[in-house]
């Protein structure tokens, strides 16, 4: 509201019939409102330096307004000029609203009022706590208390409960439990016990409080049992029972899921006030892109604080007159704001534990980075996404950025098919084919009764690289990145999760454009993406994978940068997910049941006369499949990625070995066990 501008003019009876020139005389004070919202911006950030002051300086009035405020955690809060009112000669009353985000179901909201006075033309701030609050006195101090939310769970196909509160005991140092000459060398036993770095545990030990409770490490209950007795008999080491959001076992599904734990200083930092030290939160995985949804809205108390002296003294010293007269004469805190916690909503996945924990298991004793991939045609739904313990904690399964090899040959016999051929078209399989001077070959032991001219079929069977290569010029690159994007490889759909859906570049040299044909060159797939490749030619139709149930992907929010995290950061051979240049270009044609109907075809001729005859005895429905072998790095020989993509009734399989001999050698022997083994 614009202020009341009072004129002060002495007019008398003698003047009175000159009008104009007596008001021509007339002075009025200056317009307020410019120092009222000079003020509400330097309530909101603490900082005065620039505000016309009446009775302190600007950097004492900051300094004042950090002590009070400190206990709040750096919660965000706005200010509004509600009126400026006339409140005497030279005198104005400022009404402020404060909402602060404090975390909770709703924002921290209430009035206040400032005074402003005239000095020398001039409005100035009457400087006083209960600007900030009405019932703050000096030395007092505003402290936020939160009450952590139940977090919802993490459920999986049918309801599954996946990720829920489990029993775990938090081990650590109780600093009142032992002499401060002991604390260090208790520290370093106890970090022996549990296995956790001696010298990290005791420097944080020093330097707690004297009666901190200084935490080594987090067991799950039946981890922690083969501990608890020496932990026990150790003075002042402590264990203590907790609950804490985790899944069935330390392994499943880590990468994807997450974890969760104590905030970190820089999520406190990111939250902008809605954390604070203690909060329990997502830590990496749908754990962390989901957090504001699972986590909830903590309980919150708002309470003044007195200064230890103020007994007795500060609720006669309030100028706003609105202090609680129990805490203002005791000295005990006064609750200004409550609100009660909101339990975060669970998060429903489309993995199927079972399936899951099967994959992980066979991929339990593979060295190198490694994947099973499993999704559901008929709905895209990913039933298991495992990334075996070479990948060090990272996704490999959903984030893996790697060379398909001739599991690509389904994409190209698309793009052939496309071009006009059919499976019984003749191509012309030699040892070697050349390309611009780049020579091409095919792996060591394909077999000598497959070259020469051989049916399309036959060079999908048994896996030719030149009989491809040699086609090259059939198909242009655009084309070949057109199919993929039919399979759903390089596709930019959110599938509820950090993904890499594959990369195939629309344009390319000639030689690069061959080693396409053969999925090597630039092309690069992960697991998953190989996956929904398989999943979309026994669907018939262009498969969109789905991780996370479309509706709570739809609601995702987060209250601080996710980022594309999904386990731990990737290694130099790995990285990241990034954009595929693929995904600027006009969305693919989608896959038509004819063309579908050829590459089963073509996939079933894999296991009845090619280079995955292994399967053929599998149980249950007939399986189509693909081996493949792609060659990286700079060594030579070069290393290999080994792989294998199947499709078995309502069920596509992906499976990846880093390094490996090749696909039928090496994920081969995964992939049966993985289809057998019920």
């Amino acid at each position: 509201m614009k202020d009341i501008n009072v004129w002060r003019c002495a007019v008398t009876a003698l003047a009175a019939v000159a009008v104009a020139g007596a008001a021509a005389g007339c002075s009025g004070p200056p317009d307020a409102d410019p120092v009222a919202e000079q003020l509400a911006s330097a309530v909101a950030s603490g900082e005065f330096g620039d505000v016309p002051m009446a009775d302190a300086a600007g950097a004492d009035v900051s300094a004042a307004v950090a002590d009070l405020t400190e206990g709040m955690d750096g919660a965000p809060r706005q200010v509004e000029v509600v009126e400026v009112r006339d409140d005497g000669d030279d005198r104005r009353a400022v009404d402020l609203e404060l909402s602060w985000d404090v975390g909770g179901q709703e924002p921290w909201t209430y009035t206040t009022t400032a005074a402003l006075v005239l000095v020398d033309e001039q409005w100035r701030v009457e400087w006083s706590p209960d600007v900030v609050h009405p019932e703050l006195t000096s030395g007092a101090r505003l402290d936020v208390d939160r009450q952590q939310a139940e977090r919802g769970d993490i459920v999986g196909a049918d309801g599954q409960v996946i990720v829920t509160e489990r029993p775990v005991y938090r081990i650590g140092v109780d600093k009142t439990q032992v002499e401060a000459g002991e604390v260090e060398a208790t520290a370093r036993e106890l970090a022996d016990l549990v296995g956790v770095d001696a010298d990290g545990l005791a420097e944080r030990a020093e330097a707690a409080g004297a009666k901190a409770f200084v935490e080594a490490i987090t067991f799950r209950e039946a981890d922690a049992a083969p501990v608890l007795g020496a932990v026990a008999e150790l003075d002042g080491a402590i264990a203590l029972d907790d609950t804490l959001a985790l899944a069935p076992t330390r392994e499943f599904a880590r990468p994807i899921l997450g974890t969760v734990g104590e905030a970190t200083a820089e999520i406190i930092e990111e939250s902008d006030g809605r954390l604070g030290v203690g909060d329990v939160v997502g830590l990496s995985g749908l754990q962390r892109q989901y957090d504001a949804r699972l986590r909830g809205k903590p309980g919150v108390t708002v309470q003044i604080v007195l200064p230890d002296d103020a007994a007795g003294e500060s609720g006669s010293g309030s100028e706003s007159g609105s202090g609680s007269e129990s805490g203002a004469e005791s000295g005990e805190p006064v609750v200004v704001y409550e609100s009660e916690p909101s339990a975060g909503a669970d998060l429903t996945t489309t993995l199927d534990v079972e399936v899951q924990d099967r994959a992980e298991q066979i991929l339990a004793d593979v060295d190198p980075a490694s994947a099973i991939v499993a999704v559901r045609p008929s709905d895209g739904a990913v039933l298991a996404a495992a990334s075996g313990p070479g990948g060090e904690g990272y996704s490999t399964a959903t984030l893996g950025q790697y060379a398909p090899g001739s599991t690509f040959k389904i994409v190209t016999s698309l793009a052939l098919l496309r071009a006009g051929m059919d499976p019984g078209t003749t191509l012309s399989c030699t040892p070697t084919v050349t390309v611009e001077g780049k020579t091409f070959e095919n792996y060591d032991d394909y077999p000598a009764d497959a070259v020469g001219d051989i049916p399309l079929r036959s060079a999908v069977a048994h896996s030719c690289n030149t009989a491809l290569i040699d086609r090259h010029d059939t198909v242009t690159q655009r084309e070949l990145a057109d199919a993929a994007g039919s399979l759903g490889i390089g596709a930019g759909h959110d599938v509820g999760g950090p993904a890499f859906l594959g990369d195939v570049p629309v344009e390319a040299g000639a030689t690069e454009h061959a080693a396409s044909m053969i999925g090597q060159g630039k092309v690069l797939a992960s697991p998953l993406a190989m996956a929904t490749m398989a999943a979309s030619v026994a669907a018939g139709r262009t498969v969109t994978p789905e991780l996370v149930a479309a509706e709570d992907a739809a609601g995702d929010e987060t209250d601080d940068a996710a980022g594309d995290e999904a386990g731990e950061e990737p290694t130099a051979a790995e990285p990241s997910a990034s954009p595929s240049s693929s995904s600027s270009r006009a969305p693919a044609a989608p896959l038509a049941p004819g063309e579908a109907d050829v590459l089963s075809e073509l996939m079933r001729g894999v296991v009845e006369d090619g280079s995955a005859s292994f399967l053929a005895d599998v149980p249950g429905d007939p399986v189509g499949a693909k081996t493949g072998t792609a060659e990286y790095g700079s060594e030579s020989p070069p290393r290999t990625h080994a792989w294998m993509v199947a499709v078995q009734g309502d069920l596509a399989v992906a499976v990846f070995v880093e390094d490996g001999e090749s696909g039928s050698q090496t994920a081969g022997p995964l992939l049966e066990e993985f289809l057998t083994d019920d």
